[in-house]
């Protein structure tokens, strides 16, 4: 675990920001394979919501494709107005599916590899964990991410591997509507995006943009 200051003083210096940030070009829109060794050992992205700035400080050790993947899909902009579809209090809030229906079959089906760490550099999904989601089946993750409200530790032999954590903004997560649950249809958003969330539930809350701001290579 790490905090924010200790996290801030390993990354500090202007050359080692400056080599490992640089503006998303247009060959990183699609999705492709994680490749680990190509990401930051650590770094924080930055979730501009409309409730607030939350701040998810990530760690590679903890989930190395979980880790690349979300490096990837954040320079991508693939996050930026993102609804957050599932809020369910105590447990978890989840989203991840993009607001361009165009964009979202790009990625849809762009499963990688699940992590097997060992239990000495795993995280747990407890209050703060941010993980990606998946189906029963192996190697199922693509997008969709949550992030833990409570002690959810029974997911982690579920293959449920947090690759981060709110280290600011905790307060911001909490806040986040809740009002609609579960009741966004997840065929739906996927098929008409946002167009189809601004009609049925366009109070929802969203990200609207996603930044890495420091890194560790």
């Amino acid at each position: 675990m790490f905090s924010r200051r200790q996290f801030c003083g390993a990354v500090a210096t202007t050359a080692v920001l400056g080599s490992a940030i640089q503006p998303a070009q247009a060959d990183d829109k699609d999705p492709k394979t994680p490749k680990p060794d190509s990401v930051p050992e650590k770094f924080v992205v930055k979730f501009e919501t409309s409730k607030g700035d939350v701040l998810i400080a990530v760690n590679r050790e903890w989930s190395p494709n979980g880790a690349a993947r979300f490096h990837d899909a954040v320079k991508a902009g693939f996050y930026d107005e993102c609804r957050f579809f599932r809020v369910v209090p105590g447990f978890m809030v989840q989203w991840g599916i993009n607001g361009d229906s165009k964009v979202q079959s790009k990625w849809r089906d762009a499963e990688f590899k699940d992590d097997v760490v060992p239990d000495k550099e795993r995280a747990s999904n407890t209050r703060g964990f941010i993980t990606f989601a998946k189906s029963g089946k192996p190697h199922s993750r693509t997008t969709q991410i949550f992030i833990n409200y409570g002690d959810n530790a029974r997911l982690d032999e579920m293959g449920f591997t947090p690759f981060g954590k709110v280290i600011e903004g905790m307060d911001v997560v909490e806040k986040i509507n809740a009002k609609h649950r579960e009741r966004p249809n997840q065929g739906a958003i996927q098929k008409e995006g946002n167009a189809y969330l601004k009609v049925e539930f366009p109070d929802l809350d969203f990200i609207k943009k996603a930044t890495i701001v420091e890194a560790k290579k």
